[in-house]
């Protein structure tokens, strides 16, 4: 039996949505956290009929819905078809829409993100020079891509009639005016949209699939299709949020409802975002895959002939079991249990951290060689990244792999404007991978010669989450360059990673060591359980991080998130000097007598303008150690200590809680200098490594 969706409704006939109460942000997401577990909404889907004169309403057959955990204000219905000769896709959609703001609005917004690609003008390109100069203008003619919309349809409802409004789209630039930028289109509709009303529209567009531009394109017969079709913005209390598309930044939208119809060459292995219905052949060569999404806020996929399909399940004792899909490459085929693991452990220590991942699918993909789409996040769908050489003294696939799947619960279940806010999803999930990969991945550090290709494991340096996982060199380089508060999408195109990334992951392990892990992990658990399937801001975080905490850590805040401010603090001097002094005491002039003391200055430097409190242990000649605190505001300060024997070593942090200390080098001080030992140590290991060069050199040769 077949199970068909329509448009629910009260006895008088007024639509289930319209039972919805128009409250204030917080209410109505308290409200819709309590109220979709519980209740069931029925959709209505359309269809197009056979002529572009004509339009029938068609039951769609799809799964029963599921209680819903999200509004559920932003469905699609698509159908598209994928030709792999011109490499285009023929869509059309039907999207239905329901205001959940407390505001009216005459228009719709949508995202067109593949006209980024259409010229050098748009604003996409513009921004990348900026950031990475100009090898991407170079494409040949083949490798550009964009998208047109043919036809757009006002759905009749029963006070207005089926209403043409292709003439009533304009293209817009809300963000930088650029009259050359296609990559948002309003369109104007002829009534307003009250609060918790619905609209529904149909839309016919084709595209041009690029060569992979921002891991959306294609190479060879490898198609991944990411941002593909016309996707509604934000409407929110402050009115639409509908940015450009951004060469430094994710995207933001709405949860719904994807029930989506995919036509791709026969025999093609196709993966996606849901869970696929159903496969149709068709008389053409072509195959339609049915795939069928609830409370997700996006919609990717993938299709090439050559992937290899493995299964795998994730299980554990308190968590929902998820049954994992893996589409590899052949010359990766010895590393699926790779990405099973690093998906189990990912789901496991995430899951324990911060809460269950919520649905019971998710789909890796393992991306084509050159094709440029490795390492970014779908709803229930993410590509791995890693290469033919990957021996397992490292752990590149494991590292990318936890990455991306940790998105799943950063990005997929909590729905973060990454626009203008990228850090709430980049720098939390940068943190997190960074554990998991310290806890079950440990491994040695890898450099990449030639290009990538040939890996070299240098087993005497072990992997550190303090300068690896946090990235504190990338950090160094741009830590002054932006205010992290500011929007993502105005950070310089060049700093975006440091910003969003690396900072915040350096922020949050300092907060790991002030306040405790214990502590951290509930503010966060906390944030995750109340944010699920909506839009959380930054003071948001802030607040539960504070609650837990029981304290205001603005004065942190501030300066991480809402300053660019720079912490580096170091020893500046230590002075030992005899106890009974050297000169004129008492009228007698006394000349380094012995002394079983001695008087010992440390002098510490705040050189930034970054203020941490901070510890200072000093340790003497005869073994015994003092530790002092301070607060960190003056630019220097002086610890003096009386002690029979001479202080050998000062470091100001000794247990390296200020994890954003630019400058590590100058935070300590010894007696005897280090520097000759460690020269001499890397120096014989540097010509150890030459001599086996050569010998392998005189043996080749």
């Amino acid at each position: 039996m077949s199970f068909y969706r329509c448009l629910s409704t009260r006895p008088g006939g007024l639509p289930l949505a319209s039972t919805y109460v128009v409250l204030d942000r917080q209410t109505r997401h308290n409200g819709y956290q309590a109220m979709f577990q519980v209740m069931q909404r029925l959709f209505q889907w359309f269809r197009n009929s056979v002529t572009t004169t004509a339009f029938v309403v068609l039951w769609v057959a799809a799964p029963l819905a599921q209680a819903a955990h999200s509004p559920r204000n932003a469905n699609y219905s698509i159908d598209i078809t994928l030709d792999h000769q011109t490499r285009t896709l023929t869509g059309r959609e039907v999207v239905t829409w329901r205001n959940t703001s407390l505001h009216s609005t005459s228009e719709l917004h949508f995202h067109l993100y593949y006209n980024a690609w259409r010229n050098t003008l748009s604003t996409w390109m513009k921004e990348r020079v900026l950031g990475r100069g100009l090898g991407l203008h170079n494409r040949s003619q083949t490798d550009w891509g964009w998208i047109d919309i043919t036809n757009i349809t006002l759905i009749n409802t029963s006070n207005v009639p089926e209403t043409n409004l292709t003439n009533n789209a304009t293209f817009i630039a809300p963000d930088d005016a650029n009259p050359d930028d296609q990559t948002v289109l309003r369109v104007e509709l002829p009534y307003s949209v009250s609060p918790d009303d619905t609209i529904t529209l149909k839309i016919e567009w084709t595209a041009r699939v690029p060569r992979t531009f921002a891991r959306t394109g294609t190479i060879g017969n490898y198609y991944f299709i990411a941002q593909w079709y016309p996707k509604l913005g934000v409407f929110t209390d402050d009115g639409w949020i509908c940015h450009q598309f951004h060469t430094a930044t994710n995207f933001f939208s709405d949860y719904g409802v994807y029930d989506v119809r995919l036509t791709v060459p026969s025999e093609w292995i196709l993966g996606a975002t849901g869970q696929e219905q159903q496969v149709t052949d068709n008389e053409d060569g072509t195959a339609t895959h049915h795939y069928y999404a609830e409370d997700v806020h996006d919609f990717a996929w993938t299709t090439s002939p050559d992937f290899l399909v493995f299964e795998d399940r994730f299980e554990h004792a308190n968590l929902p079991d998820v049954n994992i899909r893996l589409l590899l490459q052949p010359e990766h085929h010895d590393q699926a249990e790779r990405h099973f693991e690093a998906t189990r452990q990912t789901f496991k220590y995430y899951g324990e951290w911060f809460g269950a991942y919520p649905y019971d699918y998710v789909t890796i993909i393992d991306p084509a060689w050159q094709s440029g789409s490795g390492g970014m996040e779908y709803p229930t769908l993410f590509t791995s990244g890693t290469r033919w050489l990957a021996p397992t003294t490292t752990n590149g696939p494991e590292q990318v792999t936890v990455h991306e799947a940790g998105h799943q619960f950063f990005y997929g279940v909590i729905g973060n404007n990454e626009v203008e806010h990228a850090w709430l999803d980049e720098g939390l999930n940068t943190f997190a991978t960074a554990r998991v990969v310290d806890q079950y991945f440990p491994h040695s550090w890898e450099r990449r010669f030639f290009r990538g290709f040939l890996p070299w494991t240098f087993t005497d340096i072990p992997w550190s989450r303090a300068l690896d996982g946090s990235r504190l060199a990338r950090y160094r380089t741009t830590a002054r360059m932006d205010i992290q508060a500011t929007p993502t999408f105005r950070y310089w195109p060049g700093s975006m990673f440091s910003t969003a990334y690396y900072k915040t992951t350096l922020w949050l392990h300092t907060l790991e060591r002030f306040l405790g892990w214990d502590t951290l992990r509930q503010g966060m658990s906390d944030y995750y359980t109340q944010w699920t399937f909506a839009h959380p801001k930054p003071e948001d975080f802030f607040d539960h991080i504070n609650a837990v905490a029981g304290e205001d850590l603005s004065w942190f805040f501030d300066q991480v998130h809402g300053d660019s401010a720079i912490f580096d603090y170091g020893i500046a001097q230590v002075t030992n000097q005899n106890s009974a002094g050297r000169g004129f005491l008492d009228g007698v002039f006394q000349n380094d007598e012995p002394s079983t003391t001695f008087d010992t200055q440390v002098v510490v430097r705040r050189y930034g303008d970054g203020i941490f409190p901070v510890d200072v242990a000093v340790e003497f000649a005869d073994g015994h150690r003092e530790l002092r605190n301070w607060d960190g505001h003056a630019q220097w300060t002086t610890f003096q200590f009386e002690h029979s024997a001479r202080a050998i070593r000062a470091i100001v942090d000794p247990e390296r809680v200020l994890m954003l200390d630019l400058n590590y080098t100058n935070n300590s001080w010894t007696s005897s200098p280090q520097a000759t030992t460690a020269a001499t140590k890397w120096a014989l290991s540097w010509f150890v490594w030459l001599q086996d060069l050569l010998l392998t050199a005189a043996f080749i040769v």
